[in-house]
């Protein structure tokens, strides 16, 4: 299924649900991967702002994150670095706070990943986010794949820079499309049986190549690009498309 062409007229299947070029219902079973985005997809929080929050500087932060989530800064890694070098100084115990404290699953998103393992798809998660998070969530939700981008601490505190890793320096939207084209290869999958959700303009490479993209309260330049287009809801909302007997 190839991106959506901006001539094809959206249509709402129920309140806060839109496809575009789909007729529904299709057959989950039919896809064999589906791959998540992190922050504000899967879960409720952009982790880098609420770490620098620790540090005082979640406006500063807060700021360059919706400007790149809005597809307003071209160079996403500058982007990461810059956010990153201001988390200088905040503590691993800090860190474990936001995990306990602030993060939490967005609605849906356990029933969604329970229901695609159910039909016996894998489960990615590929994020511009972080690894304390990300291999958090996947071990809580039991999810298949997991590649996102490693803080570098010291001696318990941030140093602001983040570690490279035997596949690349960060998980940038460049990363995250091959990231989900080699997991197909791996599980031995043609793209078009793939689903990608995002909610930002770093999501929108991963989706451009799978049959079916997912845009979950997403900024407006992604919205405007999915195929489905979930606004109100939780993650689950996904499942509507999908005929009872997949």
């Amino acid at each position: 299924m190839s991106p959506t062409p901006a001539s094809e007229t959206p249509r709402e299947l129920s309140p806060g649900l839109t496809v575009r070029g789909l007729d529904a219902p299709l057959r989950l079973r039919d896809f064999k991967l589906i791959a998540f985005d992190m922050d504000s997809t899967l879960i409720n929080i952009e982790c880098v702002d609420e770490i620098a929050d620790a540090a005082g500087r979640k406006t500063e932060v807060a700021a360059i994150t919706e400007a790149a989530m809005r597809g307003e800064i071209t160079d996403y890694k500058e982007s990461l670095r810059q956010r990153v070098a201001l988390l200088k100084g905040v503590t691993e115990e800090q860190v474990a706070q936001v995990y306990r404290n602030r993060l939490r699953l967005n609605p849906g998103a356990a029933e969604l990943v329970l229901a695609c393992k159910a039909a016996g798809l894998k489960v990615l998660l590929v994020s511009g986010g972080f690894t304390y998070f990300a291999d958090r969530l996947r071990d809580r939700l039991a999810l298949d794949f997991a590649r996102s981008n490693l803080l570098e601490i010291q001696h318990g505190v941030l140093t602001g820079r983040i570690v490279p890793q035997s596949w690349g320096d960060i998980c940038d939207g460049a990363m995250k499309r091959e990231t989900v084209l080699r997991t197909c290869s791996l599980i031995g999958c043609s793209p078009t049986q793939a689903i990608a959700m995002g909610d930002g303009a770093n999501d929108l490479e991963m989706m451009s190549v799978v049959g079916l993209s997912v845009a979950y309260r997403a900024k407006p330049k992604v919205r405007e690009q999915a195929r489905v287009a979930i606004d109100m809801g939780g993650l689950d909302r996904l499942l509507e498309l999908f005929s009872d007997e997949a």
